[in-house]
């Protein structure tokens, strides 16, 4: 897994690693170097223009610029103050590179002309304005400069964080570099991960700056991005002579008269993502519809009241229940009260593992005491709005702080949190916080949250802890919307596509 660490951690870590015996100045030359490297990946040419703050950043950008002229680039370097007034170490690079490419290092004046008509004609233009201290809008003339750089017509290579972005939030306060790559320094920061300020950011690259262990294991990261590696680990293992009970029996409760498509959608989900017996309890209307679309399934028909569950079907769900593995509740159940009473009643008596989603999300809203019979073995899936009802907060205040609202109703409530959104978050009952990487603007569809909770459940069937099920769920829903715009666009998926693409996405993730 890959740390998100805070702007207060990366300095903690500097300080640390320099006071057990790691000069700065190779700290700094580990990081240049990590630049330079994806520089010379990326570049499409070899001319180089390099604007350097007075701090480490700076500092970082000038020994790239060092090691691309040593590799044959052509590198113009320009510091925003005079170089006798950089800080230590940065000073000390700039004059290394002075050494090296005289005539390549001069600071930079009031006026930025020279800066405009070199970086228009850079094929690279590396970013070295600011680091990750950054607390207030950017102004004045460093507003000016972080404006050339942005019309620069090259590729824009931010070093560890686009100037101008705050390092702790995904909200900008003001003008910020637009990146087309940003190279992180031994860890994510939150601004790299979370919207709007991951827009700033292009493709991401972190590189080690010889941080060791030992300092890694003082800290407690923000949170951790799932990687391939940890999923393909983590998938339930499948012993050869397993069989239908192997693999685990999947209840969903789910649909209601003009929302089969939710129980469908979930029970695809479950079934691609390995479990050996799917049942489907549902309104008897549509038990004709879902028996059709999904014949692998089993059906049970429950007495519906106007399209929609009640508590008439409590006795014969209550027996289901007792015979399966994992039971799945929510999708497209409607909000009539009566249901969210159903829902109440079931929640309370549940004792195997649970994915409570959608409408049983609603069912719960003012009513998380019931939490406490389903701790340990719950996993919730919200998306913002419906997290904002569970907790009473807006939803922008949910999705802006999605890192500590995950992590703070996980932890209350002894549940799995997986917040929805970009990037989703997944909280578990320690504490922790974990983000997915996957994923893209083709899951922004009607049904597509219900093939997640589905998967999940799946997951779950097959052996997977409830907080394992969710990450495995979440990176692999996001993965089979990545692999499907191999082929087609982003707008055009929908979530029949993603079942399509399960087989395959989780085909190539076991092969990783």
């Amino acid at each position: 897994m890959m740390k998100v660490v805070s702007a207060a951690q990366i300095k903690a870590l500097d300080r640390a690693a320099v006071e057990a015996g790691t000069p700065a100045g190779v700290l700094m030359e580990n990081a240049g170097g990590g630049v330079a490297r994806a520089v010379a990946k990326y570049a499409l040419g070899k001319r180089v223009v390099t604007i350097a703050g007075k701090g480490g950043n700076g500092g970082d950008a000038l020994v790239a610029a060092r090691l691309l002229a040593r590799a044959g680039f052509h590198v113009r370097a320009f510091t925003t103050v005079p170089i006798d007034q950089l800080s230590g170490t940065t000073r000390e690079k700039a004059y290394m590179l002075a050494e090296m490419a005289p005539g390549a290092v001069r600071p930079l004046g009031d006026d930025l002309d020279a800066l405009a008509h070199a970086v228009k004609q850079a094929d690279v233009v590396i970013d070295g304005l600011f680091g990750i201290g950054i607390d207030r809008p950017v102004s004045g003339r460093y507003a000016d400069i972080i404006a050339e750089i942005n019309a620069a017509p090259g590729m824009v290579v931010a070093v560890d964080l686009p100037s101008g972005l705050p390092a702790d939030t995904g909200t900008p306060i003001g003008t910020a570099v637009h990146a087309d790559l940003t190279v992180c320094m031994a860890a994510y920061k939150p601004a790299c991960l979370l919207y709007p300020a991951r827009e700033y950011c292009g493709r991401i690259e972190v590189v080690p700056v010889g941080y060791a262990d030992k300092l890694w294991g003082e800290i407690s990261p923000v949170a951790q991005v799932t990687e391939m590696g940890w999923v393909r680990d983590h998938l339930p293992f499948r012993p050869p002579a397993g069989h239908k009970g192997t693999f685990g029996k999947v209840l969903i409760i789910a649909g209601s008269l003009g929302m089969s498509g939710a129980a469908i959608m979930s029970a695809l989900g479950a079934l691609r993502a390995g479990s050996g017996l799917v049942t489907v309890a549902c309104p008897d209307p549509i038990v004709p519809i879902v028996a059709t679309a999904v014949p692998e399934a089993l059906t049970i028909p429950l007495p519906a009241v106007g399209g929609h569950l009640g508590m008439e079907a409590l006795a014969k769900l209550e027996e289901a229940i007792s015979r399966v593995d994992v039971v799945a509740i929510g999708p497209g159940l409607g909000r009539a009260p009566e249901t969210g009473e159903l829902v109440r009643r079931l929640i309370a008596k549940i004792t195997v593992p649970i994915v409570i989603d959608a409408d049983a999300l609603f069912a719960v809203s003012g009513h998380l005491d019931i939490l406490r019979a389903v701790a340990g073995h719950a996993v919730l899936t919200p998306h913002p709005g419906e997290m904002a009802r569970l907790i009473d907060q807006q939803a922008s205040k949910v999705d802006a702080d999605r890192i500590e609202t995950a992590r703070a109703f996980a932890a209350d409530h002894k549940v799995v949190l997986l917040l929805k959104g970009r990037p989703t978050a997944i909280g578990t009952p320690k504490g922790e916080v974990y983000l997915n990487p996957t994923g893209n603007t083709g899951l922004a569809t009607g049904g597509s949250g219900d093939v997640l909770t589905g998967i999940i459940a799946g997951f779950l069937g097959g052996g997977a802890s409830p907080d394992a099920a969710a990450l495995l769920g979440a990176y692999v829903h996001g993965y089979a919307a990545d692999y499907l715009t191999r082929d087609r666009a982003e707008r055009a998926i929908i979530p029949r596509d993603l079942i399509q693409a399960l087989p395959y996405v989780i085909a190539e993730v076991e092969g990783c």
